[in-house]
């Protein structure tokens, strides 16, 4: 049998389980990978796997067309908007994910990204790296708004540290979830009106693509803070571009985009108040090892169960 992996979490950890898959005789593929491959490349290496440890790659029912051994697409992490699950289902191959595995390092990591939009630590980090010694005056997070938009895993471990921040926390979710100790429910407008900082913890479906768009900007408190940590085309990254020119949003802080790398050329850059990250949230020692299990164990089940 042979596997492709196309994780580079994966990927970089795959020694500690390499073991599992030569006792089962299983070859492993596993070309280069900026941060996924496009439909083309796939498609050139997907016509003779049996499995797949997937990241975020683009799999498509034209992608699946070409997987003409593939039975199960283990995949690494989360989100599944890039998978055709209608176009899976029809060539009989099984998809599974790994829910729940980093909500505290997302967690953290959002946190780190208010307190550097709340306080421009980046800018003073670079001033003082050049020969400055550039002074900012920030915002203090204590009696501020947090709003969560997601409370999955993620959002409510965001949530909790907002709390440690001693902010008021309101959060919404389109699944409506069970109360949240600490976090007030409230609807979409009432999170865009009344939230200081506002943190993207949703998934990525057809309702909540460019879950922040234009009309949700005009929404916003002036100066308030926007962070993305979820998926990049959550954010209308045009409508982003205007609503920082104008000064109606103070900063942002997204480690994920519409497209990913982030062009060279793109407008977002220009803006020294922002921060960007590298889609790298969850990329821990840690939580890599336990998606990493989760994804080898669903990997070798959906073989074993197609043999």
């Amino acid at each position: 049998m042979r596997v492709l992996i196309t994780c580079r979490q994966m990927q970089a950890c795959v020694d500690e389980f390499r073991p599992r898959f030569e006792e089962r005789g299983i070859e492993l593929a596993m070309p280069e990978v900026v941060q996924q491959p496009t439909e083309e490349e796939l498609i050139a290496m997907i016509g003779d796997v049996d499995g797949m440890i997937a990241g975020d790659d683009p799999l498509s029912a034209r992608v699946l067309a070409h997987a003409g051994r593939l039975r199960i697409i283990s995949k690494w992490g989360v989100g599944t908007d890039g998978i055709d699950f209608e176009a899976a289902r029809g060539h009989g191959i099984r998809v599974t994910n790994t829910p729940g595995v980093f909500g505290d390092e997302v967690a953290d990591v959002a946190a780190a990204y208010m307190v550097m939009l709340a306080r421009q630590l980046h800018r003073i980090d670079a001033s003082v790296r050049e020969g400055g010694w550039f002074k900012h005056e920030g915002r203090s997070l204590t009696g501020l708004t947090l709003g969560v938009a997601g409370l999955g895993s993620i959002g409510r471990a965001t949530g909790r540290r907002g709390h440690g921040f001693g902010m008021r926390v309101i959060g919404h979710d389109l699944a409506a979830p069970a109360d949240e100790p600490g976090v007030e429910l409230v609807g979409r407008e009432e999170l865009f009106r009344r939230s200081d900082v506002l943190v993207l913890c949703l998934p990525l479906t057809p309702e909540t693509r460019h879950f922040v768009d234009r009309a949700a900007l005009a929404l916003m408190r002036p100066g308030s803070l926007l962070v993305n940590v979820a998926r990049g085309p959550l954010v209308d990254e045009a409508a982003l571009v205007e609503a920082l020119a104008s000064g109606r949003l103070a900063a942002a802080a997204l480690d994920v985009f519409e497209r990913e790398p982030l062009a060279g050329d793109h407008p977002l850059r220009r803006f020294e108040q922002c921060v960007f990250g590298s889609h790298n949230g969850s990329n821990t020692r840690e939580a890599v090892l336990r998606a990493s299990e989760r994804a080898v164990e669903h990997l070798l089940a959906g073989l074993e169960r197609a043999s």
